[in-house]
């Protein structure tokens, strides 16, 4: 198993990214009254077919030609199962796909969260272009981030300049500290 569900997170954005999407929705809720973690991965990437989606979460299945397995989604789809939760993987080609997985917040194989600015960042490190937007939500607050808005506010200013790298990663993680915070 990952460290963290972030590790979990980074591994389907970096499929994301992988299978060329220029635009990803991650949602996060984080609900103490539903004692529920939900995250959901949305992108305009290639997508699968009906067949390949359907195997997307072995481990014995993967796109990649450097290797013959692929343990991103069965890793998170084995968490929600052992942590009483729901693993769907929906998908269409030319679309994109969409990753959708909870777990029992109150469980006690449940992992922290993690560190969410840090797998923002490096996704947008990854492709500069990307139209990234994050999510998150609790019982109480949200807290969205958009990496076009911040794109706008730069004005031409590279998003991958290390400083702005930097600030985008604790600007996420304050704001998710925040909402936290805020809902006690």
């Amino acid at each position: 198993m990952m460290e963290d569900l972030a590790m979990h997170i980074i591994e389907i954005l970096m499929n994301s990214i992988a299978a060329g999407a220029s635009k990803i929705l991650l949602k996060i809720k984080n609900s103490i009254k539903e004692d529920i973690i939900e995250i959901s991965v949305e992108d305009n990437g290639k997508g699968m077919n009906e067949e390949t989606a359907k195997k997307a979460a072995s481990p014995f299945s993967t796109s990649r030609k450097t290797r013959k397995i692929g343990m991103g989604l069965a890793f998170l789809k084995g968490l929600c199962d052992s942590c009483n939760g729901i693993f769907e993987i929906s998908s269409e080609e030319g679309i994109g796909t969409k990753v959708k997985a909870s777990i029992q917040k109150s469980h006690i194989d449940t992992p922290e969260l993690g560190d969410i600015g840090e797998i923002c960042m490096s996704s947008i490190q990854a492709n500069e272009d990307l139209d990234f937007t994050l999510e998150y939500n609790n019982d109480k607050e949200s807290f969205i981030f958009s990496s076009n808005e911040i794109k706008k506010e730069l004005d031409g200013v590279s998003l991958i300049e290390p400083e702005i790298l930097l600030w985008i990663k604790d600007y996420i993680n304050q704001g998710i500290k925040q909402a936290e915070e805020d809902n006690v």
